[in-house]
């Protein structure tokens, strides 16, 4: 059989491609070596979801309930109650992936998949000792947990000492000294977690400031908020060794040693292109990203490469987008992919949501623009929901207010920044979004008053 599409990888935007695919009615074969949902369901976005809001609700229970007039003295937290939680979700999760892609007539294929070459038909792949032949191929090969090498690393990973987001979702025990390697999402969100659940946290970051990219104020807010609850951050300091439980770091003022029960590795993440036979129809690989275009075309007629394979934007919501563009291009249907109004969002308590600009980006691209701010007390909601919070919103504004960027602090921004989102994504202008009416009472509607404030 020569299948319409071929598919490496079951991740988000394997798995949509495949199911998109399928409804046009293409035939379609989905190769996933591990269980379909990839990172994102199985060891990445929803089982640290699970765990943060069981932490969430911890937090309140037992340091903040009193505030709201609620006695919830005594509150306590079973860790491993809270991962079997984790894996039950999971399960859920995948098993209704399963049925998406057998509503969609989708053939899925349980096996690691080798590209082989091409033919006058298409593309070969290898799976399990069988040869699948396709018209056309999807990449979406995802990433890999990025282990540098560290003296000692490695030996610690291999003794279980040392973690990455993996291993570290299905500890049954709370670790009572956790060392966490990064202070980008997956640090911080595991630092929060385990801080809330009792250990002791200590963040070793190389920069100067946590979060990446994130805009600076929201981080510094972020970072304060956790100082206080006992959280360590050691801020332009770099990992030089590691010995079992011994971590040797460097800083402005020298060397030192710190111990942990657990080291988490999480300082990025590195596309999964090798071992997968690119080489063997000529795809191009730039260090170690497959290099896409805006309709997710290769430089090999007939290849697509999706999702964090490509290394544009390793986030699962990308993914799913880029895995439509790609099967809506190859089904004739026009599209394109823009990654100007991507959403990006750190699920600790309280979370941090951005899209678009920052000052920063703006004014690396030497973008005319100015800043709003407001504090989230404007809004009656959060007040309501938020005793003691600071949190605030910020807009970034072009010449003409059109609104090409925007972050904030607090919650639940990660439901909020939708609507902003797509106000950055169809380029509106504050007179234009101030004309949308947004229920009340909510958090949202913060997000029209910094928009109202700028209307002249």
């Amino acid at each position: 059989m020569i299948y319409d599409v071929l598919v490496i990888g079951g991740g988000p935007g394997g798995y949509r491609a495949a199911e998109r695919a399928g409804h046009y009615g293409l035939s379609v074969a989905l190769f996933e070596k591990r269980a379909l949902g990839g990172v994102c369901l199985n060891e990445g976005c929803m089982p640290t979801k699970t765990l943060l809001y069981s932490a969430k609700l911890y937090d309140y229970a037992k340091g903040g309930a009193h505030k709201y007039g609620v006695d919830a003295t005594g509150a306590t937290i079973d860790h491993a109650a809270v991962v079997d939680r984790k894996d039950k979700i999971v399960k859920m999760l995948v098993s209704g992936v399963a049925m998406q892609m057998k509503g969609a007539k989708v053939n899925v294929v349980k096996a690691a998949a080798v590209i082989k070459g091409k033919t006058a038909n298409g593309f070969t792949v290898e799976a399990n000792g069988e040869i699948f032949e396709g018209k056309n191929l999807i990449i979406a090969s995802g990433s890999s947990a990025a282990v540098p090498p560290i003296p000692g690393l490695k030996e610690s990973v291999a003794a279980g000492i040392g973690l990455t987001n993996r291993e570290i979702l299905d500890l049954k025990e709370v670790p009572k000294k956790l060392l966490v390697m990064g202070g980008g999402v997956i640090g911080l969100e595991m630092a929060s977690y385990f801080n809330s659940v009792g250990s002791e946290v200590t963040v070793v970051e190389m920069m100067p400031r946590i979060g990446g990219l994130t805009d600076p104020d929201m981080t510094k807010l972020l970072q304060a908020e956790y100082e206080k609850r006992g959280v360590k951050f050691l801020l332009s300091t770099k990992v030089t060794a590691v010995n079992g439980n011994k971590v040797d770091i460097e800083d402005a003022n020298g060397k030192s040693t710190l111990e942990a029960d657990k080291i988490l590795v999480s300082v990025g993440r590195r596309a999964n292109s090798a071992e997968i036979g690119c080489e063997n129809i000529g795809v191009y690989v730039e260090r170690g990203a497959v290099v896409t275009d805006d309709e997710m075309k290769t430089n090999v007629p007939g290849v697509y490469a999706i999702g964090d394979v490509n290394g544009k934007s390793m986030l699962a919501h990308t993914a799913y987008r880029e895995g439509e563009v790609a099967v809506n291009v190859i089904a004739g249907k026009k599209d394109r992919m823009t990654y100007r109004a991507i959403p990006a969002v750190i699920y600790t308590n309280p979370e941090v949501a951005s899209v678009g600009e920052t000052a920063e980006t703006a004014a690396k691209k030497g973008l005319k623009f100015r800043e709003t701010r407001l504090p989230l007390q404007f809004s009656g909601r959060y007040l309501a929901e938020n005793e003691g919070g600071n949190g605030f919103i910020k807009l970034i504004l072009d010449e003409d207010d059109v609104i090409i960027g925007a972050c904030a602090i607090g919650n639940p921004m990660s439901e909020i920044i939708p609507a902003l989102a797509v106000a950055v994504e169809r380029r509106l202008s504050c007179n234009d979004m101030s004309k949308v009416v947004f229920p009340h009472p909510t958090v949202a509607e913060i997000f029209r008053e910094a928009i109202i404030n700028e209307v002249h």
